[in-house]
C-alpha cells in the first residue's frame, strides 16, 4: 500500500501550504485594521473601579433638600441645613452669590459647587 493512501486528504500537500500562508496573512491583516481603527486605545475595564459617571447632577438651592445639597462638592448636612435655614429666614435666593451669606460657604467653595448649581431666574417685577 502507498503512503499516499492511508492519508485522506481534499488538497494536494502544495495547495494546504498555500491556503494556510493565505490564511495567516488574512489574520495579520485583520489585526493591522483593528489596532488601525484604534480600538485597543480604551485600555481594559476594571471591574473594582469603574470608570465615573458621565452624567451630572444639578441642584436648585430654592428648592433642594438637605439630601440633595449635601451632595455637592465640598458641603455636608450642616452647610446644606444652614443653606436651607437661610433661605427659610431671608426668603428665595435671588443670585448664586447670594450663597456667600450662608455661614461656612466663601469664594472657593461656591466656585467648587457652581458647576452643579441651576441659574437662578430674575424674579419678574408685578405692576
Amino acid at each position: 500500500m502507498p503512503a499516499d493512501a492511508t492519508e485522506s486528504s481534499l488538497l494536494p500537500r502544495r495547495s494546504q501550504a498555500a491556503l494556510g500562508l493565505g490564511v495567516a496573512i488574512a489574520l495579520v491583516a485583520m489585526v493591522a485594521w483593528f489596532v488601525g481603527q484604534g480600538w485597543l486605545s480604551g485600555g481594559f475595564v476594571h471591574h473594582d473601579a469603574p470608570p465615573p459617571a458621565a452624567g451630572r447632577f444639578t441642584v436648585n438651592v430654592n428648592t433642594a433638600g438637605v439630601a440633595e445639597l449635601a451632595q455637592l462638592p465640598g458641603l455636608g448636612p450642616a452647610t446644606a441645613q444652614r443653606i436651607i435655614d437661610h433661605r427659610r429666614d431671608h426668603g428665595p435666593y435671588a443670585s448664586l452669590e447670594d450663597l456667600l451669606d450662608v455661614p461656612d460657604i466663601g469664594p472657593a467653595t461656591l466656585e467648587a459647587m457652581r458647576p452643579h448649581l441651576r441659574p437662578i431666574r430674575p424674579r419678574e417685577s408685578t405692576p
